[in-house]
C-alpha cells in the first residue's frame, strides 16, 4: 500500500467488490433460509427474487456507491421526492414496513462494525475538512447496502410483508458480508499509517443529536436508565459542597484571621444546574444567548418560589423545555424560522426580565404565548399545501362515501325503468364519479351535488311523456343530459369502450319515449333486485379451478404478520419507551399507543425514520380525525404527510421520537448528577 491512501481508493474497490457481493449474499441467504425451519414458508417467495436478486443488488449498490464517488449524498432525495410544494409524498404503514426493514439491517451491520465503521466515517470526515464525523458523509456505510438489498426484493412481485421477512433473514448475512469488507478498508487505512490519525479524528465533537437516533443503540450519547429528580440533586449538591476541603494549597488569609473550621461552600444547585442548561451542545449559539438572558428570571423565580427547585413540571422549567426543544429543531442560525422565533422572543424574555418578582403565573402565560406563536408559524408552512392537505384527508373517506353512495343509488334504482347495461353503469361507474368529486372538491360542494341529481335527472327523462308538449321538453333536455353523463366520465377517465353501451341503451329508450312508447320494452325482463342484507353464504361454492387460484394468490399470506411478531432493535431509540406500544395484543400498549397519539402538536418536532433515512421534522398539520399529518422538514420544501397507522408502526419500532421527551432540564439534571457522582480529580 502506498504511504498516502487516494481519497477514492476505498470507493473503488467497494465498486469493485458489488458484483461478488452480490453473489455471495445470494448464496448466504440461500443458506440462511435452508438452515433454520421457521423461514421455510418464505421460500416460495425467495424462489420469484432469486433469479434477478444478484444482478438487482449489484446495478443499484454500483449506482449508490458511483454518486458517493461524485461527492453526492446517494440517499439525498430531491423535494419532489419528499413532498416539494406542489405535491405530497403520502407515507402509509406499507412504507413504515419497508423503512423498519431498512433500519433493521442497516443496524445489524452498524452493531457488527461499530469500530470500522467508526475509523471509516472519520476517514472521509477528514477528506472534506469536516471536523465531526457525520453518519451521512460515509459514502460506505450500511445503510447504502441496505438500500440495495430492499431495491433486489421490490423489484420482483412480493408482498411487502414477505418483503420484510426477506430483508430480516437477509440483514445477518449482509452484515457478515459487510464486516469483511469493512476490515479491509481498515487495513487499508493502516497501511497508509493513517489509521491512528482516524481513530482520534472528532474525538472531542459529539454529535448533539446522536442520541435519539439509531447510533444511540452504540453506545452514543446513551441517557441513564433511572431519571433523576431535583429533589435526589439538591441532596446530592448538598453533600458535595458539605465535604471537607482536601490538601490543597490553603488560601493566604490576614494575619491573625482565625482558620476557618471548614470550606466556603461551592456553587448552589440553580448555579451549577443552570451552568449545566447551558453548556448542552445541541444548543444553537443564539437560542444559548436567549436562556443565558432568562437565568435572571429564573433565579428571581427560585427566591420567590422554593418549589421550582423541586417540581421538575413548573411552568419556569417547562418554558426552558419548550424553547429549547424547538430550537433544536434547526440545523442554521439564519433559518428564517428560527430568527423569527427568537425575534418574538425577544420581547416575551425581556418581560421576565424586567419583573422584579416573576410569579409562576407569569412564566404559564409567556408559555402559552409561545406556543400560540409555534403552533402558528407551524401552521403557516402548511398553508401552501392547504388544498393537497384537504384532498388527502377525504381521500382517507373515500371508501367509506363509495359504500354510503352505492346504498343511495341502489334505493333510488328500485323500480326504476332502466335498461340491464344502464342500471349496471349508475350502480358502478357513476359511483366511482361521485365519489370522486367529492374527494377532489369536497362531500358537500356544488360538483358533488350535481353529480348526485344526475341521477335524478337520468331517471326523470325515462318518464313516459304524457302530450306532445312534454315530449318536446324531453328533446331538449336530453343533449345536455348525455353531455353531463360524457363529463362524469372524462372526469375519471372511464375508456369509452366501458360507456358506449350503458350510452346506446340509454339513447335507444329515449327514442322509445319520443315515439311514444314506454322507455322499457315490457317484453324485456329485467334482473330480479337483490335483497339487502342478503347474506354469501347461499352462493354457489366456488369452482376447483377457483380455489387453486385463490391459494395460488395467498401463498405469501402464510408469512406471519409482521406487526404481530417483529422483534426489531427496540433499544434504537432509547428516549421512546417503545417497550409500552409494541405489544399489539395488550390493552396497555394499545392505550400507550392511543395516548401518544392523541399527545402529538403542532409545532413540535420530531426525529423519525421515514423512506429510508432520518428526519428532523415538525408537525405542521393534523387531519381533523388525526389519521393523517404533515411534517415539515428542516428545509421547509421538505414536506411529508403521514397516515396515523404509519406512525403508529414507527413508534412501535422505535423509530420515532419527540424532541421535548428528551427535556432539556432533565438532561441537565442527569449529566450534573453523573458529574457529582464522579471521583473527584487527583
Amino acid at each position: 500500500m502506498p504511504a498516502s491512501l487516494n481519497p477514492h481508493q476505498l470507493l473503488d474497490h467497494a465498486l469493485t467488490e458489488a458484483g461478488p457481493l452480490a453473489r455471495e449474499l445470494l448464496n448466504l441467504v440461500q443458506d440462511e433460509l435452508d438452515a433454520q425451519p421457521q423461514h421455510f414458508p418464505l421460500r416460495e417467495a425467495w424462489r420469484k427474487v432469486r433469479g434477478n436478486f444478484a444482478s438487482d443488488f449489484e446495478g443499484k449498490l454500483i449506482e449508490l456507491l458511483q454518486a458517493g464517488r461524485r461527492g453526492d449524498d446517494p440517499l439525498h432525495r430531491s423535494s419532489v421526492q419528499l413532498g416539494g410544494l406542489e405535491s405530497l409524498s403520502l407515507v402509509d404503514e406499507h412504507q413504515a414496513l419497508q423503512d423498519v426493514a431498512i433500519a433493521h439491517a442497516a443496524h445489524a451491520a452498524e452493531e457488527l462494525s461499530r469500530a470500522e465503521l467508526h475509523q471509516i466515517g472519520n476517514f472521509f470526515a477528514a477528506l472534506r475538512g469536516i471536523a465531526r464525523a457525520r453518519e451521512r458523509d460515509n459514502p460506505l456505510r450500511p445503510a447504502l447496502y441496505a438500500h440495495a438489498l430492499h431495491h433486489a426484493l421490490a423489484c420482483s412481485p412480493l408482498s411487502a410483508q414477505a418483503q420484510y421477512e426477506l430483508m430480516r433473514v437477509a440483514a445477518a448475512p449482509l452484515a457478515r458480508a459487510l464486516n469483511r469488507q469493512y476490515t479491509q478498508a481498515c487495513a487499508a487505512l493502516r497501511a497508509a499509517d493513517i489509521s491512528d490519525m482516524v481513530a482520534s479524528h472528532g474525538r472531542h465533537q459529539a454529535d448533539p443529536l446522536s442520541h435519539q437516533r439509531l447510533a444511540a443503540a452504540r453506545g452514543i450519547g446513551a441517557r441513564p436508565t433511572n431519571l433523576g429528580t431535583l429533589d435526589t440533586l439538591s441532596r446530592r449538591v448538598d453533600a458535595v459542597n458539605s465535604r471537607p476541603q482536601g490538601l490543597a494549597a490553603a488560601a493566604p488569609r490576614a494575619p491573625g484571621a482565625p482558620a476557618p473550621f471548614v470550606r466556603t461552600t461551592g456553587p448552589d444547585m440553580l448555579s451549577r444546574l443552570y451552568d449545566q442548561i447551558l453548556a448542552d451542545p445541541r444548543l444553537l449559539p443564539p437560542v444559548k444567548a436567549l436562556l443565558a438572558r432568562l437565568q435572571i428570571a429564573v433565579v428571581r423565580m427560585a427566591r420567590a418560589d422554593a418549589s421550582l427547585l423541586r417540581r421538575q413540571d413548573h411552568p419556569t422549567w417547562t418554558l426552558l423545555n419548550r424553547v429549547a426543544a424547538h430550537g433544536m429543531g434547526f440545523e442554521r442560525v439564519d433559518d428564517p424560522r428560527l430568527v423569527d422565533f427568537l425575534r418574538f422572543m425577544e420581547a416575551e424574555a425581556q418581560l421576565l426580565v424586567d419583573a422584579p418578582t416573576p410569579t409562576a403565573a407569569l412564566f404559564q402565560q409567556v408559555l402559552a404565548r409561545v406556543d400560540a406563536h409555534i403552533d402558528r408559524q407551524a401552521r403557516q408552512s402548511s398553508e401552501r399545501n392547504a388544498v393537497a392537505l384537504a384532498a388527502l384527508e377525504r381521500e382517507h373517506l373515500r371508501h367509506e362515501w363509495s359504500q354510503l353512495v352505492r346504498e343511495q343509488i341502489d334505493h333510488q334504482l328500485i323500480g326504476a325503468p332502466l335498461g340491464p347495461r344502464m342500471l349496471r353503469f349508475l350502480q358502478t361507474a357513476w359511483v366511482e364519479v361521485i365519489v370522486a368529486t367529492m374527494v377532489r372538491h369536497g362531500r358537500d360542494s356544488r360538483e358533488a351535488q350535481a353529480a348526485m341529481e344526475l341521477v335524478d335527472a337520468v331517471l326523470d327523462s325515462l318518464v313516459t311523456p304524457r302530450d306532445m308538449a312534454d315530449r318536446e321538453a324531453l328533446r331538449m333536455r336530453l343533449p345536455v343530459l348525455i353531455e353531463r353523463i360524457v363529463a362524469g366520465c372524462e372526469s375519471i377517465q372511464l375508456p369509452v369502450a366501458k360507456r358506449e353501451a350503458a350510452l346506446g341503451e340509454l339513447m335507444d329508450q329515449h327514442a322509445r319515449l319520443l315515439r311514444g312508447l314506454p322507455a322499457l320494452d315490457p317484453a324485456q325482463r329485467r334482473p330480479p333486485a337483490a335483497q339487502p342484507g342478503a347474506t354469501s353464504g347461499s352462493a354457489a361454492p366456488a369452482s376447483a379451478d377457483e380455489i387453486v387460484r385463490r391459494l395460488m394468490e395467498e401463498r405469501d399470506s402464510q408469512v406471519p404478520s409482521h406487526w404481530l411478531s417483529a422483534d426489531v432493535d427496540r433499544g434504537e431509540l432509547p428516549t421512546v419507551p417503545v417497550q409500552l406500544y409494541n405489544e399489539q395484543d395488550s390493552p396497555d400498549a394499545r392505550a400507550a399507543l392511543q395516548r401518544w397519539i392523541d399527545n402529538l402538536q403542532i409545532g413540535r418536532w420530531y426525529h423519525l425514520f421515514i423512506q429510508g433515512d432520518w428526519h428532523t421534522a415538525q408537525i405542521a398539520w393534523i387531519s381533523e380525525g388525526r389519521q393523517f399529518m404533515l411534517f415539515v422538514g428542516r428545509e421547509p420544501d421538505e414536506r411529508l404527510s403521514v397516515t396515523r397507522r404509519a406512525v403508529e408502526a414507527l413508534l412501535s419500532n422505535g423509530l420515532i421520537t419527540a424532541l421535548e421527551e428528551d427535556s432539556l432540564v432533565q438532561r441537565a439534571v442527569d449529566t450534573l448528577m453523573n458529574d457529582l457522582d464522579s471521583p473527584p480529580a487527583a
